[in-house]
């Protein structure tokens, strides 16, 4: 029964920080049904500037991420004005084209810029535990989930309560009826792109803690995350949160019961099922389709 009490509690903790890493994947969709393919290179770009700052500087890394999540918001917001906003109304396959181009070309750099090599963020806790009624929990792995749920409970009450968050629900759930009231839409998803873009590379900085890294390993995090919004329901903020948490505590026990190589099977398992079941996703929506337009 520990044991799996264990599990359990990292399955949770390692769920905070993937519903980070999927919130903006699921909010760009949202707003501007574009599917970022480049989200996972954006997560890994935030990883590695966390890297360096951490072995420039010697501070501890999840202070780190505030300076990460500003930097990426720019970097976000520059790649909105610059490549998605020309197409941002292109048929969807033009914009996972594009967005598998940036992502491509976010590898190279980063290539280029620190290697090709294995990277981690080790600071000075990443080796202790809390032991709390016979579990054994990693303190990274605490810190960084407790900070991802933080984040992800700021982000909630920014669209709930503030006027930028009813901006984007509106733009999401209905674009023209949002322009008559006075919202520039076009605005609202620049700056949903730059906060999708600023959580990925906030996440990236906690998942540089508790994963190594790579430029290439952006493919494993994409499908994982896809998967992850697959299953909340593509769009559903609320959807991604429950989806990240299924899919950690799904991970952790298939590593602890089946092997660890059937940890990278589990996200294609999870969209494989979700699709044949349930597309719309546990929370999502499904659109009718029998009705063609005039």
């Amino acid at each position: 029964m520990t044991s799996f009490l264990q599990i359990l509690v990292l399955g949770i903790l390692t769920g905070g920080v993937y519903a980070l890493l999927a919130s903006g994947l699921t909010l760009v969709f949202g707003v501007m049904r574009v599917i970022n393919i480049a989200h996972g290179a954006f997560i890994l770009t935030g990883a590695f500037l966390a890297y360096t700052l951490w072995r420039w500087s010697g501070l501890d890394p999840l202070l780190l991420t505030v300076v990460v999540a500003a930097v990426m918001f720019g970097v976000g917001w520059l790649v909105y004005l610059v490549a998605l906003r020309p197409v941002r109304t292109a048929p969807i396959t033009t914009t996972v084209l594009l967005t598998f181009g940036v992502a491509l070309l976010l590898e190279g750099l980063m290539g280029v810029v620190w290697g090709n090599t294995s990277h981690s963020i080790r600071p000075s806790y990443a080796d202790e535990s809390f032991t709390l009624a016979g579990l054994y929990i990693p303190e990274v792995q605490v810190y960084g989930g407790l900070l991802a749920l933080a984040v992800l409970a700021a982000l909630y009450l920014i669209m709930q309560r503030t006027w930028l968050g009813r901006a984007i629900r509106a733009s999401s759930v209905n674009e023209p009826g949002a322009r008559l009231v006075g919202v520039s839409v076009s605005s609202v998803a620049a700056m949903t792109f730059a906060l999708g873009v600023a959580g990925a590379g906030m996440g990236g900085s906690i998942m540089g803690m508790l994963y190594p890294f790579l430029p290439g390993s952006h493919y494993q995090w994409i499908a994982r995350l896809l998967a992850i919004v697959v299953l909340g329901g593509l769009g559903s903020l609320p959807g991604a949160v429950v989806g990240a948490l299924l899919i950690g505590v799904a991970e952790v026990m298939a590593s602890s019961y089946i092997g660890p190589e059937w940890t990278t099977a589990v996200p294609f398992l999870v969209i494989f099922i979700v699709l044949l079941v349930r597309p719309q996703g546990l929370m999502g929506t499904r659109l009718r389709e029998d009705v063609a337009p005039a």
